[in-house]
This record gives C-alpha cells, sequence and structure tokens, in this order.
C-alpha cells in the first residue's frame, strides 16, 4: 500500500505543479503583460468615438449610406445584425470565412457581377475597368476592416459630391488612415475603412 501510494504521489504532483504553472501562472502573466504593454490590443483594438465604443480596427462594417466609404465584399455580411434579427433567430452567432467559390463556379461570376454593377452605379465617373480588384473580392475571413489606398482613392470623386467636401480634403483623410507596410517591406499599405469614416463623420457635423 504504501509503495503505491508513492507511486501515485509523483504524478499526482507533477499534474498539480503543471495546472497551477499552465492554468493559474501563465494565463495571469500573460494577461498581466498584454494589460501593461499592449493596452489597446489586448482589449481588442476598439475604436471610441465620442466616448463609445463603436467597432474595432481590426474588424470591418457594413456601410451603406452614400456619404461614406465601402469596404469589400464580405460572405458573412461582416456579422453585423439588428436586435429585431436576433430575436427572430436570423442571426446565428459570429462567425467568419469566406463562400470558398472556385473561379469556375457561376455563383462567383454572378456575386462579382452583381457587386461591380452596384458599384458603377454608385460610381458613375468610374469605369470597369478602373474598379480595383479588391473592392470585388472578399477576403478569407469575410471580416477584412482595410483596402487598398487604390479602392480608396477611386471612392473619392463620388464621396466628394455625397458630403460636399473636396476632393482634396477626402484624399488628405485616406492619407492620414493608410498604413505603410509592416517593417517597410511586408505586405501591402493598406487603408482602414471605419477610420476614415469616421473622419469623414467629424466633418460632416461640423459643417452642420
Amino acid at each position: 500500500m504504501k509503495k503505491s501510494l508513492t507511486e501515485i504521489k509523483t504524478p499526482f504532483l507533477t499534474t498539480f505543479v503543471f495546472i497551477v504553472i499552465c492554468g493559474l501562472f501563465y494565463p495571469l502573466l500573460m494577461t498581466g503583460l498584454g494589460q501593461t504593454l499592449f493596452p489597446h490590443q489586448a482589449n481588442g483594438s476598439q475604436v471610441i468615438a465620442d466616448g463609445k465604443v463603436i467597432g474595432s480596427s481590426l474588424i470591418g462594417q457594413e456601410f451603406t449610406a452614400p456619404q461614406y466609404m465601402k469596404g469589400r465584399p464580405s460572405a458573412v455580411n461582416y456579422n453585423t445584425y439588428t436586435a429585431k434579427e436576433k430575436e427572430k433567430g436570423i442571426y446565428t452567432g459570429v462567425s467568419s470565412g469566406s463562400q470558398n467559390l472556385a473561379p469556375s463556379n457561376p455563383a462567383l461570376q454572378y456575386r462579382v457581377e452583381k457587386d461591380q454593377a452596384a458599384f458603377l452605379k454608385a460610381n458613375p465617373t468610374i469605369t470597369k475597368s478602373q474598379i480595383p480588384t479588391d473592392l470585388l473580392t472578399a477576403s478569407g475571413s469575410g471580416l477584412d476592416p482595410d483596402i487598398s489606398p487604390e479602392s480608396a482613392l477611386v471612392q473619392v470623386p463620388e464621396l466628394s459630391k455625397t458630403t460636399g467636401l473636396s476632393e482634396s480634403k477626402l484624399k488628405e483623410i485616406v492619407r492620414k488612415n493608410t498604413q505603410n507596410k509592416l517593417l517597410g517591406f511586408l505586405g501591402e499599405k493598406t487603408v482602414n475603412v471605419l477610420s476614415v469614416n469616421i473622419d469623414i463623420a467629424k466633418l460632416l457635423s461640423q459643417n452642420q
């Protein structure tokens, strides 16, 4: 009996030590470091306007009003929903992802042509060949908050008409919200759509 207890003691203590280290100390350490060194990122990179959290710089939103810049198509509609939709069970929970359709799939061609037609209707001064690819293609997550600088600038002429802001002012907003390549050479330059629209909303409220 004594021998059995001795044999059990070692694995029991080992398990207990690892539970304390991995289940308690390590999470507390990482949480503490995150909140101390990177509080903005650790709390979801929240975007705050007028003292209210209105989104995250990491997750896109759907903008339909003509005075706001549009982001990329989303297979999950950026996961937005109303309280009424949630009550009716239309909203089924947090999700992300794309339709994962092959280039030969007619459904993809139909969706792209539909979005293309809608963009051309909303931007009559733009030709089909001038539409940047990322404005017609959904990201892998369906939640991409960014577009290319080209996609932002191509929307400026129509935004100038709907907002009453000058094209130079809108281009200045785009430049302000453009993130450069990581370390100067990794990835591509991107423009955060939510940040651009916040700046547009501020200027519109000032002009009222």
